[in-house]
Parts: C-alpha cells; structure tokens; sequence
C-alpha cells in the first residue's frame, strides 16, 4: 500500500518499506502537479481587465506632465503607448495621434474611458498591435474652443488651427525624432471623438501631406455647417483611409450629418481625389467613452492592418 505523507518532501512507504522507485515516480508526478497549477496561476495573474495576457500590453510612458504648447502658451501631458515588441527589436512603427488623452487609458475620464491599453494588448495578440499611439490631454474647460478650428463660435474665439500647427510642427517632429516611428502620411494617423472627432477631420483637411489615416467618431459637426463647404473645397492628392463612427442614440441629427459627410467626402473622389471610406452606424450607440471604447479595434484594423 502506497502512502503519501504531505507535499513531495515526505516519504513514500510500500508495504513499510521505502522503494526508490516509487518515491521517484510520486515526486515526477507532484512536480507535474505544482508545475501545471503554478503556470495556471501564472496565465490567471498575466490576464488584466477583458481576460487580456499583460505579456501584450503596450508600455505607457509620460512624455511630459506639462509639455510645451508654444502656439497656445500653454502645457499639457502628452502620454505615449508602445507596442510590447518595442524595447525588443530596431523596427519602426506607424504612429497615431488621439485627443482627449485622459479619457483614453488607466481609468481616466469622468464619464468612463477607451481603455485603449486593453484594445491595443488585445489586439497584439492576435498580430496587430504594432502601432505607436501618442494621447494629448485636452484643456479641461477651454477644450471646445482647443478644438475648434473657426475663428467666431458662440463660445469664444476657436484655438483649432494653432492647436493643429502644435500637432505638426511640435509635437510630432518631438515624436519622430526621439522614437522610432515610420514618418511618412501613410503610416501616421490622427483621431478622436465629439469635438476631437472634428478637430481631426481638420487636420486631414488641412494638412494632407502629413495624415493619411482619420479616425473620425461621433464628430460635433452641429458647430458649423461651415465644415462641408470646406470638405468640398479641399484637394486631397494622396490616398487616405477615413474611419468614420456614429451612434444612432446620439443627437438627433448626428448619423445624418456623419452620412453626409461622407457623402461630401466621397465625392471629391470624382475629381480625382483618393479617399477611402468606411462608415460604422450603431443604432443603439450613445454619445459615451463605452461606445467608442468598442468601435477602437475596428477602426485600427481597417486603417492600420486592412492590407
């Protein structure tokens, strides 16, 4: 009779007697018991919030807590994600710039947040998580008036075209030059939500050498009709993705704006310009982080992985 006494420093007795054999044989086995529970426990401890493996994770880093916005004279923290295989290797990556950093990651926001962490790490491991995302907080109460781009609203005089030229003229060289990011329109994108979400289909609009990828939701265009006239009048010469998002639990008036939009968009594309377009419409969407938290994977498969 074989008997076990506690963990695998007991002895084993058959018939009284110690047998070698079977004192090898119950450690072998232990040790495959404690080996399959520790890498369990291990799986368990790695996985965060959504069952995503740590192991994919981007590294979050703070690029500064008050980093210099000359156009505006003003400072803000700018965060930076890097992909996992970052540290690990000399590639390069496409870059994509969002707004309204504190509500992107780490449980920011007062109204919920994209948990853009998770969606990058859950991403990652299923191949597409080489992207570089750097996050820009926006400026608390002057953050409608940071990202409008019009001189006149009923809000005051709009800061848009400076906080634009503060993305392409600071910012992003900073970026470029102290990471190793792929430059070129086609590898770099721009986005955000509400007001963020039309700030960005400006900076396609007016700097198309430098975006070729828009991740436009949920886009405030109630603040002007101004903004179609404009779409039209662009001239897009290079080939860009437009991810386009709205919520049909929104504003009255926000899939139908959203729609034609790309109506106008799309158009230009008879006279030669090179837009590509994709439009999502949940009809149960609200104006909230939660929705567009959910919209985040789909609209960085299509425009940073759909080739």
């Amino acid at each position: 009779m074989v008997q076990i006494l506690g963990g695998p420093t007991d002895w084993v007795y058959f018939d009284g007697t110690v047998v070698l054999k079977q004192i090898i044989f119950v450690r072998i086995c232990w040790d495959k018991i404690m080996e399959k529970s520790m890498l369990e426990q291990n799986i368990n401890d790695e996985r965060g919030q959504g069952g995503n493996p740590i192991s994919y994770r981007p590294e979050i880093r703070i690029i500064a807590e008050d980093y210099e916005i000359p156009q505006l004279n003003r400072k803000r923290r700018i965060s930076i994600l890097l992909p996992k295989s970052y540290g690990s290797s000399e590639k390069s990556y496409p870059v994509l710039y969002l707004h309204d950093g504190q509500n992107l990651f780490d449980g920011g926001g007062p109204f919920g947040n994209w948990a853009i962490d998770e969606k990058l790490s859950d991403l990652a491991s299923k191949g597409m998580g080489d992207v570089i995302v750097v996050a820009i907080d926006h400026a608390e109460e002057e953050r409608v008036l940071e990202f409008s781009p019009f001189k006149e609203t009923k809000w005051g005089k709009g800061d848009g075209k400076k906080y634009l030229k503060f993305l392409v003229e600071t910012l992003k060289p900073h970026i470029d030059k102290n990471f190793r990011t792929l430059k070129e329109r086609e590898h770099t994108g721009v986005g955000g939500s509400s007001m963020g979400g039309l700030i960005s289909i400006y900076a396609g609009l007016r700097y198309p050498s430098v975006f070729g990828k828009l991740m436009i939701f949920s886009p405030s265009l109630w603040i002007t009709p101004k903004i179609y006239f404009d779409a039209i009048a662009f001239h897009q010469p290079y080939p860009t993705d437009i991810y386009l998002y709205a919520g049909g639990a929104e504003s009255v008036n926000m899939v139908g704006n959203v729609k034609r939009l790309k109506q106008v968009l799309e158009d230009k594309n008879k006279e030669g310009a090179m837009v590509n377009i994709e439009l999502h419409i949940d009809p149960q969407g609200k104006h909230e982080e939660w929705f567009w938290s959910q919209e985040f994977p789909a609209a960085m498969e299509f425009l940073y992985y759909r080739n």
